[in-house]
């Protein structure tokens, strides 16, 4: 077996930052890659060189819930926008819309459609650059390919450079929605409770009309490249069902009156493992279903249904663990709300086998079924005769108290909690954010991928890659995940000699 190691190492097939351990194998990928945050991977090998555990451990801790408190309640938009970079339009409707509950106010007509608006924009934007600089460049470009070129460059270097054009141009114009009603892209200032900030101006409802169109094209067009790349290889479609990146658990997300996937409002839906309805909530009901728990290896919390209780790790009919985001909310909902996405959404279940799908790697076709989605929605909103209406805010005026709101992120369901005091300052603010609501998930699915695909000792850097394609298709956002302050999270460090027998054990509760 120590030989086996040495003369893997000598053969340079793994990445430079690995650990050897006489007698036993431990390989850590630090830092994961194509994602926002920081993590890494610790797969450690039996004496056979199977996979004997692997954890996904997220080292960073960062801590808006408590530096909010004493902030005024309206700041919170654009204080949690900055939790990430990659997603802060979803942290700021997520606030505006807890602002709306914290302040008893509805929104006028006109600045509702124009959040959704915005808000659909920003998913299309979002689940674009996943697909084709995240997550994709693994099937665009393979994921046994050199390091260097699975990335942007790598897949233009597949699907040519006009179509690289396209991509980075779709992505550019989608973001002027953004930019235009919020100021900027990143960290936008839009939402106010009771509305928005900005009405549109009927002398620019064309260039948005022809922008919406375009963007209809370019979602269909990225469901015909992934269809043609993914779908078309036999060894994608075995690697995409097979059993290491698969998964039986429960499956949450929005949904409207119809039953049909939403992004900006609705109520919470979950069904189980055989795809029957387990529980439907409001934003405001959610503390009564959703909870947390502590695991000393990771400052990331895992969630889980409340009234099943923890279980473990584990799947099937029972479990209590449940996953979020495109494929979460595909299988949660009855269809999609627009002709063209549902097309789309019973394609993909007749082609994978029936509803609901568990194959983690279709997560990223439910994706660009999404975007779809969310194209047709912002061509229906900016064809609104309402939506240039002046009318963008209605002022509140009833004293705060506690305020929940929810919507969608690409990344899965978001929660905003706030409470306050008759001033208005923050008392106690919690986020429960997608990638949290799917951690437990991701944890079993980077277990599950190592010991799939890692045997008898047999460690390639694309092996390791094929491992982190099992948080990947996640779209995780480990900086949104971790929110709590030190104190908050216990701490647990386990001292091992080199047969790794456990001499010592500190705690801090």
């Amino acid at each position: 077996m120590e030989q086996a190691v040495k003369d893997t190492f000598n053969q340079g097939n793994l990445r430079a930052n690995e650990t050897y351990q006489i007698g036993r194998r431990r390989f850590t990928v630090d830092p994961i890659t194509r994602l926002e945050g920081h993590g890494k991977i610790d797969i450690f090998l039996d004496d056979k060189g199977d996979v004997e555990r692997a954890y996904l451990q997220v080292p960073e801790l960062r801590g808006f819930e408590v530096f909010s408190i004493g902030r005024p309640a309206e700041d919170m938009p654009q204080i949690t926008s900055r939790i990430c970079g990659v997603c802060p339009t979803a942290h700021h409707m997520a606030a505006a819309k807890a602002l709306d509950d914290l302040y008893k106010v509805e929104p006028t007509s006109a600045g509702r459609k124009i959040r959704e608006l915005v808000y659909n924009a920003f998913t299309l934007e979002d689940h674009a650059l996943h697909v084709f600089v995240l997550g994709g460049p693994d099937f665009i470009v393979g994921p046994e390919a050199p390091p260097a070129e699975r990335n942007i460059i790598g897949v233009i270097g597949k699907v040519g450079l006009e179509a690289g054009k396209k991509v980075i141009s779709m992505r550019r114009r989608i973001r002027e929605i953004t930019s235009y009603f919020g100021g900027k892209v990143v960290h936008p200032v839009l939402g106010l409770p009771g509305g928005v900030s900005k009405a549109l101006k009927p002398e620019d409802l064309p260039k948005f009309k022809e922008l919406a169109k375009d963007g209809v094209e370019f979602a269909t067009w990225t469901l015909d490249v992934l269809k043609k790349v993914v779908l078309g290889n036999p060894e994608y479609v075995k690697m995409i069902t097979s059993e290491a990146f698969t998964h039986q658990t429960c499956y949450m997300g929005m949904v409207d009156e119809q039953n049909k996937v939403n992004f900006y409002d609705g109520k919470i839906r979950v069904v189980d493992c055989k795809g029957k309805e387990v529980c439907r909530f409001t934003a405001q009901q959610y503390r009564e279903f959703v909870a947390e728990h502590v695991e000393a290896w990771s400052y990331m919390k895992f969630t889980f249904l409340k009234q099943r209780g923890w279980k473990g790790f584990v799947e099937g009919p029972d479990t209590s663990i449940y996953a979020v985001g495109p494929l979460a909310r595909l299988n949660a909902a009855d269809g999609m709300a627009t002709p063209k996405a549902q097309a789309a959404y019973e394609e993909f279940y007749q082609t994978l086998g029936g509803k609901p799908v568990h194959h983690t790697l279709a997560t990223h076709l439910a994706r660009v079924i999404e975007m779809i989605y969310a194209a047709e929605r912002i061509e229906q909103l900016i064809n609104d005769p309402e939506i240039t209406s002046p009318d963008v805010r209605r002022v509140p005026t009833n004293v705060p108290k506690v305020g929940i709101g929810v919507v969608e992120a690409p990344r899965g369901t978001l929660f905003h909690h706030y409470e306050t005091d008759e001033r208005g300052l923050i008392t106690m603010a919690n986020m429960i954010v997608a990638t949290q609501n799917n951690a437990a998930r991701i944890a079993m699915s980077v277990e599950r991928a190592a010991k799939g695909l890692i045997k008898g000792g047999h460690v390639t850097e694309g092996l390791l890659n094929k491992v982190e394609m099992a948080f990947r298709a996640y779209d995780p956002c480990l900086g949104c995940a971790t929110h709590s302050l030190p104190g908050h999270l216990p701490l647990k460090v386990n001292l091992y000699n080199r047969n790794r027998e456990l001499l010592q054990q500190l705690v801090q509760e």
